[in-house]
């Protein structure tokens, strides 16, 4: 008699699934690294682990109708003076011109002000439409000082020092030929059409006491009036801001891994850096050893999504908080109506991320002359004043469910957690014990 052993499902790996597969191709075929932006799209704990705990009979609720919930931020009250101040805690990260269009700038302009918020250059230097789109501009001073230039200094609103960020801590961006037109060569001293990888470091920099003759110097080309931020990537948050508030600086940007409109290698996104839920208490915690909690603001940014996220992040102890990719699909990149000519490089609306190729049919990350047409600055900007007002509505809506009447009364109390990994890294207690994971008894 003989025996057959009935047949079986076949079995994949885990650990070489079809996109390591398909990755392992890729290198194998072509000898290149892949490059690409949009942030880490691994999954990592993040702000959906975490809950508010609601108002009942213990905490009472306000009143929407009736019960004011304030929304104020001022950003830069340690030293400058003419500091930041904004409606809402939810201001537009930096995104250069060059990876985005004229006409998108112009829309983070418009939308930022009809918001009450600011806006920021990001690598590139300051464009016109920016800045005359922009009631309060931000302006990046970051390792490559394209466009930097004294006057744009003074022009702007606050000067914003960028040691790291959320995509590549540690590591550079990049900017294809395809997208150095005559304006951005012009605008960066390149040469049009040619390949340009970013700095990693700044040229001055040897180490972190650099970075207090910088703010200073800073500090004395906008005659000590403009607030001084410097951004981190989420790498060692303790550390770095500490450093930062030591060297002097009025506001701490912390990026974590799940941000990233810039492109860099997949590898480098995926692999390097924290997530952003990870980076927010350790930060706080080095404000409140060196009791500068709420006197040097902390914006955070990475992954920020909706109004929930905005108030969990306030919650954990930020003051503001920033968003990118968010605001270019609030401006209408990677948008269904695009579909077809998604498909036809290659992708699809809401996983298109080769923003550094300049092919985008939305008009927003590109800069071909044609395809930017399709982006009407003023309608662009009203969705983002949109999205930015509905925001801001739902963080209220559960501050006051909460029982605060601002924002930043919210706290860590107010927040459990639904796994392990999220109440170890928030510092708020696992859902249904009293059990901070490393801090006390189950």
């Amino acid at each position: 008699m003989s025996y057959h052993n009935p047949p079986t499902t076949p079995r994949k790996s885990a650990t070489f699934d079809e996109y390591a597969m398909s990755e392992i191709r890729r290198a194998a075929a072509t000898g290149i690294y892949d490059i690409r932006g949009s942030g880490a799209k691994r999954k990592v704990p993040h702000f959906d682990d975490l809950l508010f705990l609601g108002a009942s009979i213990s905490r009472y609720p306000l009143e929407g109708y009736r019960e004011k919930c304030d929304t104020t931020v001022v950003l830069g009250t340690r030293f400058a003076k003419k500091p930041i101040e904004l409606k809402i805690p939810i201001t537009v990260a930096g995104m250069s011109f060059g990876s985005l269009s004229g006409p998108a700038k112009e829309a983070l302009g418009r939308g930022a002000t009809l918001s009450g918020t600011s806006t920021t250059t990001g690598d590139g230097g300051m464009t016109e439409e920016e800045r005359g789109h922009s009631k309060q501009l931000v302006y990046q001073y970051l390792p490559s000082r394209y466009g930097m230039n004294p006057r744009d200094l003074r022009r702007a609103d606050a000067i914003e020092i960028v040691v790291g960020q959320g995509a590549k801590p540690g590591g550079g961006g990049m900017l294809l030929g395809q997208k150095i037109s005559d304006r951005v060569a012009e605008m960066r001293t390149l040469p049009k059409g040619i390949d340009q990888r970013s700095a990693c470091r700044h040229p001055d920099w040897t180490g972190p006491d650099d970075l207090e003759i910088k703010i200073l110097e800073i500090r004395e080309i906008t005659d000590w009036e403009k607030p001084i931020y410097v951004k981190v990537g989420g790498a060692r948050p303790y550390y770095d801001t500490a450093l930062a508030v030591k060297a002097g600086a009025d506001v701490v940007v912390l990026d974590g891994m799940q941000g990233g409109t810039a492109a860099t290698q997949e590898v480098f996104i995926e692999h390097v850096g924290q997530p952003t839920l990870a980076c927010i208490r350790p930060a706080v915690k080095a404000l409140q050893d060196l009791g500068m909690h709420r006197k040097v603001q902390l914006i955070v940014s990475g992954g920020i999504r909706n109004g929930a996220d905005v108030a969990k992040a306030l919650a954990l102890g930020a003051d503001a908080v920033s968003v990118g990719t968010a605001a270019l699909i609030a401006l209408g990149d990677n948008d269904p109506r695009w579909e077809d000519e998604y498909q036809k490089l290659g992708t699809t609306a809401g996983a298109y991320d080769d923003w550094h190729e300049g092919k985008d049919p939305a008009g927003i990350t590109t800069q071909d002359v044609e395809l930017m047409k399709r982006v009407d600055p003023i309608a662009a900007g009203r969705r983002l004043a949109n999205y930015l007002k509905v925001m801001t509505l739902e963080a209220q809506t559960i501050a006051r469910a909460c029982g605060k009447n601002h924002l930043h009364n919210l706290e860590p109390e107010d927040l459990c957690a639904l796994s392990i990994e999220a109440a170890a890294m928030a510092g708020v207690p696992l859902a249904g014990t009293s059990w901070v994971p490393g801090k006390g008894p189950f």
